[in-house]
């Protein structure tokens, strides 16, 4: 397999997506943010100092999504027709689970968009209780769908 984003000579260069097929495209990402018991509480509770902590991370996860041309050097700027970011609390983990969902019809997908969503929505959640807990884990962001395109649809294991 070679790696796309380098040219002959293995200089990184932007690809080339011109003759590929304008197709629907979508990409979900997950991750979390491990906290203690007592952190989750204040969100769950609404009570943590800096505000909304869920609200303001979806807010902070789509705008990333819209921006992530101009983070990550070699992607390509995309009209990005849908972000959704969800947030749920889990006592279970303890902590907030986060996944986010982009679609686009162009010509590359938007695996990028949907990671970045996600890594800005869990910075923001730590931002926002980094008072309460400093030892809080940013953890498992990873692309669990892709689909569109030429190379089809991926779906990872559970």
């Amino acid at each position: 397999m070679t790696l796309t984003h380098f040219d002959a000579e293995g200089r990184a260069h932007m690809v080339d997506v011109s003759d590929k097929a304008v197709t629907d495209r979508v990409a979900v990402a997950t991750g979390c943010v491990v906290m203690a018991p007592e952190t989750l509480a204040l969100v769950t509770a609404g009570t943590a100092k800096k505000g909304d902590v869920l609200g303001v991370a979806r807010l902070a996860g789509i705008m990333a999504a819209k921006k992530t041309a101009d983070l990550i050097p070699l992607c390509h700027p995309l009209p990005i027709t849908k972000v959704a970011v969800e947030l749920e609390a889990d006592e279970a983990l303890p902590g907030i689970r986060i996944t986010a969902t982009v679609k686009t019809t162009g010509q590359t997908g938007v695996e990028m968009e949907a990671l970045t969503a996600v890594s800005v929505a869990a910075l923001t959640v730590y931002d926002m209780l980094k008072a309460a807990e400093k030892s809080m884990r940013i953890e498992g962001l990873r692309v669990v769908l892709k689909a569109g395109g030429k190379s089809g649809t991926y779906e990872a294991a559970p």
